[in-house]
């Protein structure tokens, strides 16, 4: 499993739960099932469009896929402290969501 500077997959093929739960210990994040259901929303999404979203669409299709109770920046901090959308994406094995700081 080799990373870029950042820590995100430099080949997204490497990918399986494995690296994911090496990719969430690396970030100090033990996997829950809260987690696993973000990540394969996150999966789906970008195998749909190829794109990983940033925070405000991350909002939108965790609302829509989860809950309006889930869909909210404040329950993604819980989950991805600091920022969301770059953490969840970066252990679902996807590439660095554009307008991430």
């Amino acid at each position: 499993m080799r990373l870029d500077k950042e820590g995100f997959l430099v080949d997204l093929a490497d990918w399986n739960d494995v690296a994911a739960l090496e990719l969430a210990r690396r970030e100090q994040i033990e996997l829950t099932d809260e987690h696993w259901a973000v990540i394969t929303a996150l999966r789906d999404f970008y195998r749909t469009t190829g794109v990983s979203p940033a925070m405000r669409p991350l909002v939108k299709l965790i609302g829509q896929r989860l809950g309006a109770e889930k869909g909210t920046s404040i329950y993604l901090l819980s989950l991805f402290p600091g920022s969301p959308a770059k953490l969840a994406a970066k252990i679902a094995g996807l590439p660095r969501p554009t307008n991430c700081l």
